[in-house]
């Protein structure tokens, strides 16, 4: 299981020694990395360029092969795939200073594990090595011990995994990128996964939300504005790309935002310079921009509702998250973080997820991908008051709301021992599964209606429904057919 944090490891931890096999053509350099690593406490061998590595990969397998890119015999892609193709276990880091972000992307495309920009310093190769001993140890970390950072990167999908190694390799660059994906697919998580593998990962992460706000309060929000610009502007207030200043800017839902703002984007993005809202002079920014959408911008572009010189500004490197159907390995591994998870919000016990509700989990479509997922299961945990989770304690979201199910035949079982009337109607079996909810909570209404997937003032309409309903029966005869 892959688990990828967005806090950094820590370097500096005891391990056994390691060797590694330096390839450059330079003599310099080889010397320079070999005294370097040995500091570090790995065990150094040298080539003189791509084939001479290769003969020495004859001999030893190293823990870690790094090459340069360009040399006069074999370069650093052709040393990459023999070195996978003869050794798939052992780690390889190349290092060019023709560095761009498409020759990272091949290079991680043919499997290598990170990449260095000449000319580098000595930290920049140390957390490369951090970085790589961090992943091995990885795997022994569970979602279920509780062991994780409070907002990680679980997953079991190979695919996802490879998004994820070049998504660290793009975080070393400046290129601004632009995260395509359904709603609910983490496009926000990633992008802090971003973030803290950056150069920038120390300064502030700024989000911002453009469906969440109107337009006219999404400029001020952006860009910021002067003491008395407009009616209520009481005081100056800085702007998000200012108070990003240094560090990385979220504009998630970047396809929600009007032409006009659009617009005054695109200067600030080309000019590095924003204009609060009544300001007279402009402030220069130094910030790191990621952009998300779940809509395809090239279509929005092509049907005029979005600027076509912003998407090709945005659009510098992006990344496709795929929805949690395409990737059904990581759908049981997250459903039992999100148990945990849960169960220490709500402060209960952890309840096992049985095999039938494991069935069931796994044969969704998941249209809410991740986000539903999440509200299920902490839906399910509440319902579980047996230590179990089973299908009947899921509420599956239908159009836009979790609705109550006619009851299973277990479930109906259920409600006829808990006091359940059995008269068979839809009505009835609303109320009891409403009643029997409200006695696993304590009659909590507030869990009792997250559970349900209503709002607390629908279970309070409900309940005075139900008292009402029950004083007209009391008080009417009874019907001469019964």
């Amino acid at each position: 299981m892959h688990v990828l944090s967005t806090s950094r490891p820590s370097p500096g931890a005891a391990r056994e020694l390691r060797s590694v096999l330096v390839v450059d053509d330079e003599p310099s350099m080889r010397v320079a990395l070999t005294e370097s690593l040995r500091r570090n406490g790995y065990g150094v061998a040298q080539a003189i360029d791509g084939q001479d590595a290769l003969d020495r990969l004859a001999q030893h397998k190293p823990w870690l092969v790094l090459t340069d890119m360009k040399m006069a015999r074999l370069g650093g892609l052709e040393v990459l795939k023999e070195v996978k193709r003869r050794s798939p276990g052992t780690a390889v880091v190349v290092m060019t200073a023709y560095g761009t972000v498409e020759t990272a992307v091949e290079a991680m495309k043919q499997g290598a594990s990170d990449y260095l920009l000449k000319p580098f310093a000595s930290e920049a190769l140390e957390g490369v090595l951090a970085r790589l001993e961090a992943a091995e140890t990885a795997p022994e970390i569970g979602a279920e011990e509780g062991h994780l950072s409070s907002r990680p990167l679980l997953s079991e999908d190979p695919g996802m995994a490879r998004l994820l190694g070049v998504a660290e390799v793009v975080a070393t660059s400046q290129a601004t990128v632009l995260i395509h994906g359904e709603s609910g697919t983490g496009k926000e998580l990633l992008a802090r996964f971003i973030h803290s593998r950056s150069p920038r990962a120390h300064r502030p992460f700024i989000a911002v939300n453009c469906a969440a706000l109107p337009d006219g309060l999404l400029e001020s929000e952006l860009f910021g504005h002067e003491r008395g610009a407009f009616t209520g502007a009481l005081v100056r207030k800085l702007g998000k790309f200012e108070m990003a200043h240094t560090g990385t800017l979220l504009l998630d839902e970047i396809s929600e935002m009007t032409l006009g703002l659009q617009a005054k984007l695109l200067r600030v993005l080309q000019e590095r310079e924003v204009d609060r809202v009544g300001g007279r002079e402009p402030v220069h920014v130094d910030i790191r921009v990621i952009a998300t959408t779940n809509r395809p911008l090239r279509v929005e572009v092509d049907q005029g509702r979005f600027r076509e010189d912003l998407y090709y500004r945005l659009n510098v490197f992006p990344i496709l998250l795929p929805p949690l159907r395409e990737r059904r390995a990581d759908i049981l591994v997250l459903a039992r973080h999100f148990v945990g998870a849960a169960a220490t919000r709500n402060g209960l016990p952890a309840p096992s997820l049985s095999e039938a509700a494991l069935e069931v989990l796994v044969g969704r479509p998941w249209k809410g991908n991740v986000r539903e997922l999440e509200n299920v299961v902490e839906r399910a945990v509440l319902m579980a008051v047996s230590g179990t989770i089973e299908p009947e304690h899921f509420r599956f979201e239908e159009g836009g709301a979790a609705v109550l199910p006619v009851p299973t035949p277990a479930l109906a079982a259920s409600a006829d021992a808990g006091g359940a009337s059995g008269g068979g109607s839809l009505w009835e079996m609303e109320r009891d599964l409403i009643f029997k909810t409200l006695a696993g909570v304590n009659d909590n209404r507030t869990h009792a209606a997250k559970v349900l997937g209503i709002s607390i003032r629908t279970l309070r309409n409900k309940l005075r429904e139900y008292r009402q309903g029950t004083e007209s029966a009391l008080s009417e005869p009874a019907s001469s057919e019964d």
